[in-house]
């Protein structure tokens, strides 16, 4: 009877030696914050965010553990997301390049008229073009990837816009300092705002045209708000923003190099294809909801595409002559990124 008793309560001690070690492995060593600014049915949170969060933490065997916080639940405004990161407010963050003008400044290349074309080709483009030219403006954090979103199409309340001298006069959102002045060059009045800000400018009058992606119409409610969508196709697009996924450099330093390799291997020109790709595949669900939504859906033709690109040749040339000004190889920069460009389309159509 003494030994059965025994052998039980060394059963059990070693069960709970075995709970205890389990539960210590699960324990996670770091846990980082990362802070984006749209709501969690966006396509970022729901198809990029959160299943590269799920990746590391799966990869680092749970010692690395991630937590999201959306709608920038955290405090501030989304242009102060980068700074936050820089600091060490947050340790992960995602936003706009173009929400701090004059930042950075290589990049803004990629956002001139008539270079984007689809997300994952761009986004492996520019991260490449990143890795080789930006250090300097990235110094202050780790870079985890550049990427664009789907060319963006213009979307208005009450006007159809068929042809460029439609936009005379209306109020048109700005996406980043780079399309301000292209909007302007053809006559409209135009409005900075970020993204989350633009269905109450919308509901409000602030602004007659929302120009952004179909990626963020649905998340946002954008197709509800507006009647007409005009699309500008072929094999280049009209515009794409530039985004940051960045992390404090403390907080990545801190890794051991094992964990640091996890955060590698998720990190650089794989990634942004991958960012990418996520953003063409939702490019087509937003665009399904203006559809339903019973809007109109109108696509340029080739001869009014050659019209618009007449009209903003001239933002590609002050762009070149400002970039020089400033001490910058322009024509050098531009080439490289539209030879980046193709490339990686090249290499995406095979």
């Amino acid at each position: 009877m003494k030994l059965k008793t025994t052998i039980k309560r060394s059963i059990a001690v070693c069960a709970l030696l075995l709970g205890a070690g389990s539960a210590s492995a699960a324990e996670p060593e770091f846990t980082f914050k990362l802070h984006h600014m749209l709501p969690p049915p966006s396509n970022a949170h729901t198809n990029f965010l959160v299943p590269w969060a799920d990746k590391v933490m799966k990869e680092s065997d749970g010692r690395i553990k991630i937590d999201i916080y959306p709608s920038m639940q955290l405090g501030g405004k989304p242009p102060q997301l980068f700074d936050q990161v820089r600091k060490g407010i947050v340790d992960i963050s995602w936003t706009v390049t173009g929400y701090t003008p004059g930042r950075f400044p290589k990049s803004t290349v990629f956002e001139l008229p008539f270079m984007a074309a689809d997300a994952k080709s761009v986004s492996m483009a520019i991260q490449e073009y990143a890795e080789q030219e930006m250090a300097d403006e990235f110094k202050d954090v780790h870079l985890l990837a550049m990427h664009v979103h789907s060319p963006g199409s213009l979307h208005s309340r009450d006007k159809a816009i068929h042809t460029v001298a439609d936009l005379d006069g209306m109020k048109v959102r700005a996406p980043n300092k780079t399309m301000a002045a292209a909007f302007e060059g053809l006559g409209a009045n135009t409005v900075f705002m970020p993204v989350p800000q633009m269905p109450s400018a919308l509901s409000k009058g602030v602004i007659d045209v929302a120009v952004l992606p179909f990626e963020v119409v649905k998340p946002l409610k954008i197709h509800q708000l507006v009647k007409h969508h005009t699309e500008i196709p072929g094999k280049r697009g009209l515009y794409a923003n530039n985004f940051i996924f960045s992390m404090n450099k403390k907080a990545y330093d801190s890794l051991p190099p094992d964990l640091q390799k996890v955060i590698d291997d998720n990190s650089g020109v794989e990634l942004a294809g991958f960012i990418g790709e996520a953003f063409d595949t939702y490019e087509r669900t937003g665009r399904q909801a203006a559809i339903d939504q019973g809007n109109e859906l109108y696509q340029l033709p080739e001869s009014e595409i050659a019209a618009w690109k007449e009209k903003l040749a001239f933002v590609t040339e002050d762009w070149l002559k400002q970039m020089k000004d400033d001490g910058y190889d322009s024509q050098r920069l531009l080439d490289k990124a539209n030879a980046l460009i193709d490339k990686y389309q090249a290499q995406n159509q095979q």
